[in-house]
């Protein structure tokens, strides 16, 4: 396969970077270029909650810049990407909207957990090594500059993952008032990163061994040259760690400049960065610490790279986000048996209707999920569940789904316990200047229908929580969906749900539903 040459960009919440790379089959993923320029646009969006025009302006010239050396590299492809800083500030579609008018360039704002989703897939690109450092209890430990995420992985698989606002820049913006001396200020960065963490380890951490710890953010690849000059560390204990972390403490920001070759400004942020990873050693008791190199631009290319099909990567990331959503479901108590003949159901039905639905294999994988939480809202109320539901789906960031994605999954699931109106839904109308493509409001309300529909079947064939027709074939024949269950008992129940939820499935797909139950001749 030819060598494509692709342009990552990175509209951070300190500065504003390209990466220029190489992806091939051959030689998978490599950078052959990077810049950056430093604008603290965090900075306006956490004290005034907007940027400013002059940083708008710095922002545009700087991003023509970009596009000059794009052009020069002849790129066949680029995506650029804003994080917390545009995502939070009140005016972000204005500036949007600049950026594109005055460079040509469009910028996607991406969720946190897409943001997070892309560089864990960056650090997978390292085959070897991470799947053989995740087989022992790890944590992903991304800290930025707006919000840290922690990803526990045990055995391959990804337990938990979560958002904790304890980015480098937001935590010096809040000490910014505050008038102490250095090692006052150390201090208090302590408080603030332990009250966060202890309240994560009571819920995440109970019982639970990390062996390893995998550090990225920019403020780690810094931290990483542990002399000036010298190329920067992949692997070190926590002793090591520590010790490190106690020599940083005693230089002053000069010192801090010149050691690590940055401005006075960045040098101010190593300090929150280094004491943050040293108490999550400490609380985890992590062994190892492993630092891969990553930024957000490398996992852009690694996103890239994926879903063009130009790398293959052995680990399978769906199964990343299902077993998160599994573990999100087992918090809430969901009943196991049922949940996993919910999945089996609804996938049946989807495989066997793929001629009439027109969805894809993403749409399959939010239907999945949708069959794993449906039933997480009888954790807060059992009068109310749908609408309990959707409040939990949507206060919960689930890692590798969008916000819009979120919102679908939600809305499936209210809608699974109380009737679809059509006229009654109401979206985050920002999830669709957000989302990548062009996608209206009703597109998104039909895929809703599509959804809820199937949803709805599978959950009847289960509605005595028994599993009666585990056994069940599905195929389509005749304008009807052909439900056949080798089952011998009553099925009572379920046959009278099933006639229940086959009209909205028949008015959706144009496709009859029919339960038939074989009996064996005596």
């Amino acid at each position: 396969m030819a060598i494509k040459l692709f342009a990552a960009i990175d509209v951070g919440s300190f500065e504003l970077e390209l990466g220029i790379y190489e992806i091939s089959a051959k030689t998978g993923i490599r950078r052959v270029d990077h810049v950056r320029h430093v604008i603290a646009l965090g900075r306006d969006t956490y004290k005034n909650g907007k940027i400013s025009y002059g940083l708008v302006d710095e922002m545009c010239c700087v991003i023509k810049q970009f596009v000059d050396m794009m052009q020069t590299y002849k790129v066949a492809g680029y995506r650029a990407y804003a994080t917390s800083a545009i995502r939070e500030a009140k005016n972000n579609q204005i500036v949007l909207d600049q950026i594109r008018v005055r460079t040509g360039i469009e910028v996607q704002i991406i969720s946190n957990s897409e943001q997070r989703f892309i560089s864990y897939k960056a650090i997978a690109s390292k085959d070897a090594e991470f799947n053989k450092i995740i087989q022992k209890g790890t944590a992903i430990v991304d800290v930025g500059f707006g919000s840290m995420q922690v990803s526990l992985f045990d055995k391959d698989a990804l337990i938990s993952t979560q958002n904790l606002m304890l980015g480098v820049l937001r935590i010096r913006e809040m000490l910014g008032y505050v008038q102490v001396n250095a090692g006052m200020q150390n201090a208090l960065i302590e408080e603030m990163v332990d009250n966060e963490l202890d309240t994560f380890r009571k819920l995440y951490l109970k019982d639970r061994e990390v062996k390893n710890l995998i550090g990225i953010g920019e403020s780690i690849l810094y931290l990483s040259r542990l002399t000036h000059g010298e190329r920067p560390v992949e692997k070190i204990t926590a002793e090591e760690f520590i010790d490190y972390y106690e020599k940083i403490g005693e230089m002053s920001l000069d010192q801090i400049e010149d050691r690590f070759g940055v401005n006075a400004e960045y040098a101010a942020l190593l300090i929150p960065a280094v004491i943050i990873f040293k108490r999550v050693l400490e609380l985890t008791g992590a062994e190892m610490f492993w630092i891969p190199g990553i930024r957000l631009c490398d996992s852009i290319a690694a996103e890239y790279a994926e879903e063009t099909k130009a790398v293959k990567f052995n680990h399978d990331f769906s199964e990343d986000i299902l077993a998160a959503s599994r573990n999100m479901a087992k918090r809430y108590k969901c009943h196991g048996p049922h949940t996993v003949n919910m999945e089996k159901y609804v996938l049946a039905v989807f495989d066997s209707m793929k001629k009439y639905h027109g969805m894809g294999k993403r749409e399959r994988l939010l239907l999945q999920i949708a069959a794993i939480l449906h039933a997480c809202g009888k954790f807060i109320s059992m009068r109310k569940p749908s609408e309990s539901a959707y409040n939990i789906i949507m206060s919960t960031e689930i890692i590798g789904l969008s916000h819009m994605e979120r919102e679908i999954i939600a809305n499936v699931v209210r809608y699974n316990g109380v009737e679809f109106d059509y006229n009654r839904i109401h979206l985050n109308e920002d999830l669709f200047r957000n989302t990548k493509g062009e996608i209206s409001h009703e597109d998104i309300t039909i895929l809703m229908a599509k959804l809820t529909a199937i949803l709805r079947l599978a959950n009847s064939m289960d509605r005595s929580h028994r599993q009666k027709l585990s056994d069940s074939r599905m195929s389509v024949k005749e304008g009807q969906l052909v439900v056949t269950t080798s089952y011998e008992g009553d099925i009572t129940l379920e046959a009278v749900a099933f006639e229940q939820k086959a009209d909205f499935f028949e008015e959706i797909f144009g496709i009859r539903p029919v339960l038939k139950q074989k009996r064996r001749l005596s």
